[in-house]
C-alpha cells in the first residue's frame, strides 16, 4: 500500500499504523474490561483489523487477529460488573465476530490480488497481441505494392526482351515501379507515425485527383481482369481535408477488394466497378461531406456478413488477412469520416466513405 505522506517510506508507514492499531486495541480492552458483561466493547476490535487488512501480511494480521482474541478473554476474566454469563455469551460473540472478520477480510484481499495479477497478465497479453497485429498490418500493407513492383518488373523486362524493344512501354513500367515504390515507403512512413501516435498529416487535397492518380495503377490489373470501370466523379467537387497517403490507401484496399470480387470473371455479366464521388450537403457549410462510393456487380454480401466486416481477422476471403477493412475503418476515423458497406439490391456490394471539407 503506498504511504499517504511521501516522506515516510512504506515500512516506517506500516510500523507507525500498526502502533496505532495495537494502542486502539489496548483501548478496546481497558473498555471491554472496566464496562460491565452486557457491553460486548470486543467487537470493536473487528473494524481494527479491517484497516490492518489492507497494509499488513497474513501472517501478521492472523497475529494481529489472535492478540484481540487473547485481549478479549482476559477481558472477561478481568470484568467484575454485570451478569457473568452474559459475559460470557458475548464473549462467545467477539471471539467468532473476530475470527469470522479476519477470515472474510483475508480472502477478499487473496481474490483482489488475483484479479491485480490477473489483469497485469492480460496487459502483458495485450501488448503482445498489439506487436502481432501490428507486424501483420505491416505485412498486408505493404504486400500490395510490393506486388504491383513484381508485376510491373517482369512486364517491364519483357518489353525490353521483345524484338525490338518497346521502349516507350518500358520506360512507363519502370514509371509504375518507382510509383509504387515510393507508395511503400509512404506506407511505412504512415505505420511509423502511427507507433508513434501521430495524428494524421492532414492538408487540404482534390480527391478526384487523388483517386485517377491511384486507377493509373490499377488500370492493368483491371484490364487484364476485363473489368469495366465506370467513374461518376463530381467534377466542381470541394477539396477535402485529410491525410491524401492514408485516403489512397483506403481507396487502394476497397479497389483491390472490389477487383476479388469480381475474379474469376462470371460467365452471365460482364464485370464491372463504378466509382462515385460528390458532394453530401449538411445543415451548415462547414457540416458538409464529400462521399466517395465504389460499387461493383459480384456476388455481393449476405445480412450476416455485413455486421462483421470490419472486425479484426474477420474475412470471406479464402487466403485474406482480415485486415484490410478494420485497418480501412480506422484510417477514415482518424480523419474524421465514416466509413460503410451496403449490399446492392440488383447485386454486388458497395462501400462508401465521408471526408470533412478542407477548412
Amino acid at each position: 500500500m503506498k504511504p499517504p505522506f511521501s516522506v515516510l517510506s512504506s515500512k516506517t508507514y506500516r510500523a507507525l499504523a500498526l502502533t496505532g492499531i495495537c494502542i486502539l486495541m489496548a483501548l478496546v480492552f481497558i473498555a471491554d474490561t472496566i464496562t460491565n458483561y452486557a457491553i460486548a466493547a470486543a467487537v470493536f476490535h473487528t473494524p481494527l483489523l479491517l484497516i490492518a487488512i489492507r497494509f499488513l501480511s497474513a501472517r501478521q494480521v492472523i497475529t494481529l487477529a489472535s492478540f484481540s482474541m487473547v485481549l478479549t478473554v482476559v477481558s472477561v476474566l478481568l470484568t467484575r460488573a454485570g451478569d457473568y454469563e452474559v459475559g460470557l455469551i458475548n464473549t462467545g460473540i467477539s471471539l467468532v465476530a473476530i475470527a469470522i472478520t479476519t477470515y472474510l477480510g483475508l480472502k477478499l484481499k487473496s481474490v483482489q490480488a488475483a484479479a491485480h495479477e490477473t489483469r497485469e497478465h492480460l496487459l502483458r497479453l495485450s501488448r503482445l497481441t498489439t506487436l502481432g497485429q501490428l507486424s501483420t498490418s505491416i505485412a498486408h500493407e505493404v504486400s500490395q505494392p510490393l506486388a504491383a513492383i513484381n508485376s510491373s518488373t517482369g512486364a517491364c523486362q519483357r518489353w525490353l526482351q521483345a524484338s525490338p524493344p518497346n521502349i516507350e512501354k518500358a520506360q512507363a513500367a519502370a514509371q509504375r515501379i518507382a510509383d509504387d515504390a515510393q507508395r511503400a515507403k509512404d506506407v511505412l512512413d504512415r505505420v511509423r507515425s502511427i507507433t508513434r501516435n501521430e495524428a494524421p498529416t492532414s492538408s487540404a487535397f482534390d480527391l478526384n485527383l487523388a483517386l485517377t492518380e491511384l486507377l493509373k495503377l490499377s488500370d492493368g490489373e483491371m484490364r487484364r481482369q476485363h473489368i469495366d470501370l465506370r467513374l461518376a466523379l463530381q467534377s466542381d467537387l470541394p477539396q477535402v481535408f485529410a491525410d491524401r497517403v492514408q485516403i489512397q490507401q483506403v481507396m487502394a484496399n476497397l479497389l483491390l477488394n472490389a477487383i476479388e470480387a469480381l475474379s474469376p470473371a462470371s460467365d452471365f455479366h460482364a464485370a464491372r466497378i463504378t466509382i462515385e464521388t460528390r458532394l453530401l450537403p449538411g445543415d451548415k457549410p462547414q457540416t458538409s461531406k464529400v462521399l466517395f462510393s465504389i460499387k461493383d456487380n459480384g456476388p455481393g454480401l449476405s445480412d450476416t456478413q455485413l455486421p462483421q466486416l470490419f472486425d479484426t481477422f474477420w474475412t470471406t476471403k479464402a487466403t485474406g488477412l482480415g485486415l484490410g477493412l478494420t485497418i480501412s475503418r480506422s484510417i477514415i476515423d482518424a480523419n474524421n469520416g465514416h466509413i460503410w458497406a451496403t449490399d446492392q439490391a440488383d447485386g454486388g456490394a458497395a462501400f462508401h466513405f465521408t471526408l470533412p471539407l478542407a477548412p
